[in-house]
């Protein structure tokens, strides 16, 4: 056989929907992989400086991480850009080749506090116990975003190493470097206005969250850092602490209004790191739900082709509304598809209740809790 399977290529995708296998199937039992992870389908290489540079003049020229689109009388439409980046993320960078310099696992050893990051020189212990609630310098600094937050491609902070594989494995068994993983996460999550509730991975707002909130509405970059983290939660064995924390972005930006400029990186972005179908599914008709105006949802489910059959729940639907119609109680075509859309995304915020935790819901079970100090909480949770 030769090196025959090794001179396969993968097709690129050229498509926002070859990128989103999200509706695939409109099934909550995702049966590809186990956990429902999207199955490595893979790109023939990673990405390329022209896509870097591509991408560079979106993030600069208004591109969805950075705020809110303009909404126009142009339709709406998806980010190639955005779902590429994030097709090869959920797809564990299919075919990329790994450096060829011997792994020298410096963000291990960042983390386990035997080499300071480059090019401040600051340790990890420092960063841990001097910078929480320092929000100048977590806001101005950008050159640690990059070490506390590693991934397999490259950020701005070019001193900072990609992750490996065998990297990603060492890490993962290293009880010390989680655990100031977690306190780092702790720490990004206080600077925007959230604390992290349990070992689960759920999250609330933290007392300060009015002002954090103003601010993190108002200093769109931090969107780019939170997809970054994001992302690192799921290389380093932290897969099911992205679900609450979307969740609770999104019910921010689209329910109680607190961050309305985030609203589009959340769906474009947040919501695509997320590597299980179902739920990403239950997110975005959470989101299609409260989204203003409904037309703008662009983000699907995409529309079912309508097949008569006799019997059918179509035409029942369709019998229903000559019926009301002949009585003076007839609904606009738009009230009966919303109507329809608010039933379904019911039927499944019901099914999947038991997944999340909302932010008013985890407060009341915070009520009464007692406090415990944060390097303590940390080593309660099982790594």
């Amino acid at each position: 056989m030769g090196n025959l399977m090794g001179s396969w290529r993968y097709k690129e995708p050229s498509t926002v929907e070859e990128c989103d296998s999200t509706w695939e199937t409109d099934s909550e039992s995702d049966e590809l992989q186990p956990g429902g992870e999207e199955e490595d389908s893979g790109i023939s290489e990673s990405m390329s400086p022209a896509d870097a540079v591509r991408g560079a003049e979106q993030l600069d020229h208004g591109s969805p991480q950075f705020g809110d689109m303009m909404e126009s009388s142009t339709r709406m439409k998806r980010s190639f850009y955005a779902a590429k980046d994030l097709y090869k993320y959920r797809h564990s960078y299919p075919n990329y080749k790994e450096p060829c310099q011997p792994n020298e696992y410096r963000n291990l050893r960042f983390y386990l506090n035997k080499i300071p990051l480059v090019p401040d020189g600051i340790y990890i212990e420092e960063i841990l116990t001097k910078w929480r609630g320092d929000y100048e310098k977590l806001e101005h600094n950008h050159t640690y975003i990059q070490w506390l937050f590693p991934l397999r491609e490259q950020g701005l902070n070019f001193y900072a190493q990609e992750l490996t594989q065998d990297e990603i494995k060492e890490f993962q068994s290293t009880r010390e470097a989680k655990r100031r993983f977690l306190l780092a996460y702790t720490i990004m999550l206080d600077f925007f206005g959230i604390k992290l509730l349990d070992k689960n991975g759920n999250v609330a707002r933290a007392p300060n969250w009015q002002d954090r909130f103003q601010h993190l509405n108002e200093s769109q970059h931090n969107y780019l850092r939170i997809t970054r983290i994001l992302k690192s939660l799921g290389e380093l064995g932290f897969e099911s602490f992205k679900l609450p924390l979307v969740r609770l972005l999104l019910e921010e930006a689209l329910v109680e209004d607190t961050l309305p400029n985030m609203r589009h990186s959340a769906l474009e972005y947040f919501v695509y790191t997320l590597r299980q179908h179902a739920q990403r599914r239950a997110l975005l008709r959470f989101a299609q739900r409260h989204y203003h105006p409904p037309e703008n949802f662009i983000w699907g489910p995409p529309k079912k082709k309508r097949i008569p059959a006799s019997g059918s729940a179509v035409m029942k639907a369709g019998k229903n509304e000559v019926v009301e119609r002949s009585v003076g109680k007839a609904r606009s075509p738009r009230e009966g598809r919303n109507n329809l859309l608010e039933r379904e995304a019911d039927d499944v915020d019901e099914r999947k209740s038991g997944e999340w935790k909302t932010a008013k819901g985890s407060k009341v079970l915070q009520e009464g809790r007692r406090r415990v100090d944060l390097e303590e909480y940390i080593e309660t949770i099982p790594l």
